[in-house]
């Protein structure tokens, strides 16, 4: 199974594909913030001179190792979203799904430019990605989420694996009985799931990752082994690692080169992967 991943505006990538190739889309684009997303890389070393202390009273030192960024605005962020979300719509096919992940601050009006081109009675779920991290206002109820809307190419013909969903635990296990408290239930629209660890495993540095766990519970649910996904703003390469385990073929695009050498080292020696316009470093 090969794969793709192009370094490219992703609005040339589209118009490339041919109609109806694409079984599932994922994409997360720019909030339209306002602001430049930064994740700054650091390590600790051992050092009497050190900033912070750690285990047993020994100090450390912060090593800033460096940084990664992108721009997070645009004069007018539906103009740019049109024509790419035209050419998603193509390129799925008749049983394809779109899942459209954004923020509280774009969603409504983005919800609107989906219903009016894949039509309002094809959108199916608004689903809310909870997680409890990170800093607090004191202004307003802290926001700690975001929105996934799902949308389908066809009501009558579309993919939803509804017993390959990984099961979560009851709230109320006792509720509802031991036979059903050690199946689990199947996730709502609600989804409670952790944002990346800092010092994790899945940690690539890139700003704005996002979980494996969610990536895959959308896989799963809306393709099958074999099929294709694309990410048109792939960023740092999770959907692509979903599809390497699920046993999916994935076509990513890009067009920040700090996003292609994320995705150079995290797929490093990874044979099955065909790169367009960008050439990973051979010591990767």
């Amino acid at each position: 199974m090969s794969h793709q991943i192009y370094y490219s505006d992703n609005l040339s990538v589209l118009k490339g594909l041919p109609s109806e190739s694409v079984d599932l889309i994922y994409i997360d684009p720019p909030f339209n913030t306002g602001k430049t997303q930064r994740r700054t890389q650091v390590k600790t070393e051992r050092s009497e001179r050190g900033d912070r202390t750690g285990f047993a009273g020994n100090r450390y030192e912060t090593v800033k190792i460096g940084s990664k960024a992108y721009g997070d605005l645009f004069d007018d962020f539906l103009a740019f979203l049109e024509p790419r979300l035209i050419e998603a719509y193509r390129v799925l096919t008749k049983h394809g799904s779109l899942y459209f992940h954004i923020d509280y601050r774009e969603v409504h009006y983005c919800k609107i430019l989906l219903d009016q081109i894949f039509g309002r009675e094809s959108f199916l779920n608004e689903i809310i990605w909870a997680y409890d991290y990170g800093a607090r206002t004191r202004q307003k109820w802290p926001p700690k989420h975001d929105n996934i809307l799902w949308y389908v190419k066809d009501l009558r013909h579309y993919t939803f694996n509804y017993d390959e969903i990984e099961r979560i635990p009851y709230m109320a296990p006792g509720l509802v009985g031991p036979e059903k408290a050690a199946k689990g239930k199947l996730p709502t629209d609600t989804w409670w799931h952790t944002i990346v660890a800092t010092n994790g495993k899945e940690k690539t540095g890139y700003p704005t990752q996002k979980p494996l766990g969610i990536i895959r519970r959308i896989i799963t649910a809306s393709s099958n082994p074999g099929e294709t996904v694309l990410d048109f703003f792939a960023g740092s390469g999770t959907t692509g690692a979903a599809c390497l385990e699920l046993g999916r073929r994935f076509i990513l695009v890009d067009d920040n080169p700090q996003a292609l050498e994320t995705m150079a080292n995290r797929f490093a020696g990874n044979l099955d992967i065909e790169w367009i316009g960008y050439e990973p470093k051979t010591n990767l």
